[in-house]
């Protein structure tokens, strides 16, 4: 069963620190990872969304995203990439991703969109 438990998943320190930070002001629950490997070790039930960043050190993030909804289907995986392009979009919506969010963003929107996506689990 998932909660408002979200899994940030991505290797610069300072965007965890500020996700995490954000969201746990609004009553979120936060994890955080900064690799590929730590991410599917977090990645229990209690998650209810992950946010994933394309490039990880040890991995691509679309990789890891096959593995999420492989596990679990239903949670809802936003990616965020400060390199993203048309097909990348295209092959992550195609593998289950919720959406494909660019870099740098405002956290608010971000915030707004992690409520849509639990929203759509509901």
């Amino acid at each position: 069963m998932s909660t408002r438990a979200v899994l940030v998943v991505d290797d610069e320190q300072l965007i965890r620190w500020s996700i995490r930070s954000h969201l746990e002001q609004i009553g979120f629950q936060v994890v955080v990872a900064e690799n590929g490997e730590q991410a599917m070790a977090c990645f229990r039930d209690e998650v209810g969304l992950v946010l994933l960043d394309l490039r990880l050190p040890d991995t691509n993030g679309l990789a890891v995203l096959r593995q999420i909804k492989k596990k679990r289907p239903d949670c809802p995986v936003i990616l965020m990439t400060a390199f993203g392009t048309p097909e990348v979009a295209r092959e992550a919506v195609a593998d289950g991703a919720f959406r494909v969010v660019d870099k740098p963003f405002n956290l608010d929107d971000m915030t707004s969109l992690v409520e849509q996506a639990f929203c759509s689990v509901g």
